[in-house]
Parts: structure tokens; C-alpha cells; sequence
């Protein structure tokens, strides 16, 4: 069979045996219904009037009641008119302004985390224009600033010992609200909830407790689920904010589908409501689908998606994406699978986006550097390099510690596969440094596959749109087969 993957600003074509398996996210298996755009109105109003494990907002504010409203940044959720952003805010106004609160009392914060501060440009995008219009000339939307010491707040630490710091805009405000967005997310489970506040209004310090490989190079964190040990420290950071706040945040979240529609909405507690988030959020994520496992997964890359421009192209951003698919897919995925991905490899680093992975990049390449882990000890040298966090405050680059998250992710590829093919790369030998093969074609890459690796009668998987839908977290159909479910438990086929 002939198959288009993702490839450059393009795709590059496939021949392929008539025996593969295809999955599309969203078209394979529907996913379950999303509410219509004439009920939406209602559900909001619905969840926020029937908030889960705490009061709803018309009765924790009134006139005086300082309100922070938080918010994801384009790495989450979607855009369009009816996205979970835009229609959660003006149902939450509605209510504050019912309430008593004033327009001067609130203030909207991007919570980045250690991604690039948003521009006048990205705030148009998340919030449309009459809300743009109303509050970003007033200085009512602003981005996380992890590194403006005057505006973060230290915390302490956890029962773990883990750091806590919040951005004290957030830690001030008398009433915080996170808005969220409950889509499959590689990195425990689920976006939203816990995982929003402790990762987008904190600082590197904090992150670095979680994001490193002694977190997540874990037997519980690979496949993706909500039970690994990441998962908990999410929950730990976003309960001691709250501790030491004196109150919960109030959330609403959405779960969402494959193009960003709402399938529900949940309000209140993120401690009691994540949990009901999450029932509802499985049904479209955990997708019960192979019937066998898979030696060979065929996929392509495209230049620009997630992260941004360039996360195709660049090689430590292409193995974080890689790895990512691991996390989704390992269920399904045979103890000898192999990877092909179609990437233009052509050097193209966004050097003003990721200011630092070049050289990130080079150092990997010398002073026995034999494996990505072996980069961590660089993680505070970058963290707290002046020019690179220059960059992130003032030019809209991602933060330097940022790289050691993909870093840390990036080798799980590696730990969970026996090889992985770059198909069609301009620059190759970016790949061959981080570990990769490389060849011209999907039809050479699986020879040499089967030659080496899986076999002449491999089992297929082709997943094209990879990176251009939102991903769900592949599993076996008889979850027996699986080695963890969707809460990170081991099934009796474990051992």
C-alpha cells in the first residue's frame, strides 16, 4: 500500500505491505461525542454553577476580591472561537462581574513555565480580540516570568523535599483560577489540573524535581499513565501552593478531543475533580484498539508542530518527539521495535527559539558523552547562564533548562527500542550524532530493519498524522495485555 507521512512543510510517500495496520487519531476509532456548539453555553454554565468539592465563584468572591485567571499557552488546547479558553473566561467574568468583582480587580497570567514568553500575537490567539482588546491595553495579561525574582515566591519544599516556587501575582490574588485543558499529555497522563500549576507558574528549580531522569527514566513512567511517580509530584507541588495559599485554586477544565472540542466540562477542586476529568478523558485517550504487537511503527515528522518551528528539524527536539511516541505507543510495541520517521534533518536548529541546544548538541557529541543521561550534570550550568535566560525573558526563547526536560525525555526512545530509522534526512549526520540511522527512503529504512532487527514478516503499524492530531495513548484491545493501564497498575502479565 502507498502511504503519505508527514515530512518538511510536506510528506514523503511510502510503499508499504498490504498487511499494515493503519491508525489515525479520531478517524480509526471515533472518539466520543463533543458537545455541540449551541449546548456549550449551557454546559459551562452547568459545571460552574455545580462546582466539584468546593463553592462555586459567585460565592468565594465580591466587590474588593482580587482574582488571578490562569491561563495555557499555545502549546495547549486550540484556538478558535469556540476553544475552552475563550468561552471558560467570559463565563468566568460573567460570574465575577455578578458577584461584584471590578475589571480592575483581575488579571490574566500565561503560564508558560519555562516555554517562551507570549507575544502580543500569541495573547490575540488565545484570548480573540474583544478579550484582547479589553485587558491587554491595561497591562491585564501577562506572561509567567519564571526568572523575575521580585514576582515569584519561594515556598519551601514538600513532603518529598521537593522545591516549590509560585508566581506571586498567583500566591497574592485572593481567588486563583486555573483553566485547563485535559487532553493525553506524554508527561503523566494528563494536561491540566495539577500538572497546569505545577509546571506553568513555577520556576526551573521546581521543574527540575520531575523532569530529569531519575523521574523519568522510571519503570512507572514508560508507557505514559497517571500513576508514575511524576504524576505524584505534580499533585505534591500543586497541594503545597495551596497550602500555603490558604485555598484551593478553582478549576475548569475541559476534556477535549482530537480537534479541540469539548467533550465535558469540569469545575472545582482539582483534587476531587481531576479524577472524574480523567473517567471521562480515558474514554477518548486510552484507546483499546491492537489486536497483535508491533515490531515496525512508520511515522513522519513534520518541520513545524508543538514546540514550534523547527522541533522536526533540530536533533534534540526530534528525539523528544520520538520519545513521545514511545510513551503513547509502548503498549502496543513489540520488545524488538523499530522506529522509522521521516524528518528533513537539515540542520535548521531555531536558534532564536532554542537558544542553547546547539550547543547542548555539540557537548553531547565529546567528553564521554555516550548517552543522553550523561548530559544532566550540565543542567544547572545552563539554567542559570545569564545570556540564554536573557533570551527567554526578553526575546520569547524557550528557557535554558527546558532543553534537559527533552533531554531527559529524548533517551526514552533509546531505552525502548532496538532502532530508529531517519528517513529522507538533508543533514544526516545530526541524526547519526544523536544514535539515529539513517536512509533515504521508508523502503530501504525497512529492509534494513528486517535484515537486523524484526525479521521478513514484521508486524506494520503506520500512523500517519502523528504530529498534526492530538495523540491518544494506543493500547492493546484486550487490556490484559497490557503491561500497565491507564493508572500506572502492572497487570498479572508483569510478573
Amino acid at each position: 500500500m502507498r502511504l503519505e507521512f508527514e515530512y518538511g512543510h510536506g510528506t514523503m510517500q511510502a510503499e508499504l505491505p498490504d498487511s499494515t495496520d493503519i491508525f489515525i487519531p479520531g478517524e480509526t476509532v471515533k472518539d466520543p461525542a463533543y458537545i455541540p456548539e449551541d449546548k456549550l453555553k449551557e454546559a459551562y454554565l452547568e459545571s460552574m454553577a455545580n462546582p466539584i468539592g468546593m463553592p462555586r465563584l459567585s460565592e468565594l468572591a465580591h466587590k474588593g476580591t482580587t482574582v488571578t485567571i490562569i491561563v495555557p499557552d499555545r502549546v495547549k488546547g486550540g484556538e478558535q472561537p469556540t476553544s475552552h479558553r475563550k468561552l471558560s473566561i467570559a463565563y468566568i467574568l460573567e460570574e465575577l462581574y455578578g458577584a461584584g468583582v471590578e475589571k480592575k480587580d483581575i488579571l490574566f497570567i500565561i503560564s508558560n513555565g519555562l516555554h517562551p514568553r507570549s507575544t502580543e500575537a500569541d495573547a490575540k490567539a488565545l484570548f480573540g480580540q474583544k478579550l484582547y482588546d479589553e485587558f491587554w491595553h491595561t497591562g491585564q495579561i501577562i506572561s509567567h516570568d519564571s526568572e523575575d525574582q521580585e514576582h515569584m515566591v519561594d515556598l519551601g519544599v514538600t513532603d518529598r523535599g521537593d522545591p516549590v516556587y509560585m508566581n506571586k501575582f498567583v500566591y497574592d490574588s485572593d481567588l486563583p483560577i486555573l483553566i485547563g485543558h485535559v487532553q493525553g499529555n506524554p508527561y503523566g497522563g494528563y494536561s491540566g489540573g495539577y500538572k497546569h500549576s505545577a509546571t506553568g507558574i513555577t520556576n526551573w528549580k521546581s521543574i527540575a524535581s520531575h523532569h530529569v531522569p531519575s523521574v523519568m527514566h522510571r519503570k512507572d513512567f514508560t508507557p505514559v499513565n497517571g500513576g508514575s511517580l511524576m504524576r505524584h509530584k505534580f499533585d505534591e507541588i500543586s497541594m503545597h501552593m495551596e497550602k500555603k495559599m490558604g485555598h484551593p485554586f478553582f478549576c475548569c477544565d475541559a476534556v477535549l478531543d482530537t480537534n479541540s472540542r469539548q467533550i465535558a466540562i469540569f469545575s472545582g477542586y482539582a483534587k476531587e475533580m481531576m479524577p472524574l476529568s480523567w473517567k471521562v478523558a480515558d474514554k477518548r485517550t486510552y484507546v483499546h484498539w491492537a489486536e497483535k504487537k508491533y515490531d515496525v511503527l512508520v511515522f513522519g515528522m513534520p518541520q513545524k508542530f508543538h514546540y514550534g518551528d523547527g522541533m522536526g528539524t533540530n536533533p534534540i527536539m526530534m528525539m523528544q518527539a520520538l520519545s513521545a511516541q514511545v510513551l503513547r505507543f509502548k503498549r502496543v510495541m513489540s520488545e524488538n521495535c523499530v522506529i522509522l520517521c521521516s524528518s528533513l534533518c537539515n540542520g535548521f536548529f531555531h536558534d532564536e527559539r532554542w537558544p542553547y541546544l546547539r550547543e547542548m548538541y555539540e557537548l553531547f557529541q565529546h567528553d564521554y558523552m555516550n548517552t543522553l543521561p550523561d548530559m544532566n550534570r550540565y543542567g544547572e550550568y545552563f539554567a542559570t547562564n545569564k545570556e540564554y535566560i536573557r533570551k527567554y525573558r526578553f526575546t520569547n526563547a524557550f528557557h535554558p533548562f527546558h532543553g534537559f526536560s527533552m533531554i531527559s525525555c529524548g533517551h526514552i526512545a533509546e531505552m525502548n527500542t532496538s532502532a530508529i530509522y531517519i528517513v529522507g534526512a538533508q543533514e544526516p549526520g545530526y541524526a547519526r550524532g544523536m544514535g539515529l540511522k539513517t536512509r533515504a527512503t521508508f523502503e530501504e529504512a525497512l529492509e534494513d530493519a528486517k535484515k537486523k532487527f524484526v525479521g521478513q514478516e514484521p508486524n506494520i503499524l503506520a500512523l500517519p498524522m502523528t504530529f498534526k492530531k492530538a495523540s491518544v495513548h494506543l493500547c492493546m484491545k484486550n487490556p490484559e495485555e497490557d503491561c500497565m493501564d491507564a493508572y500506572g497498575h502492572c497487570h498479572p502479565c508483569m510478573g
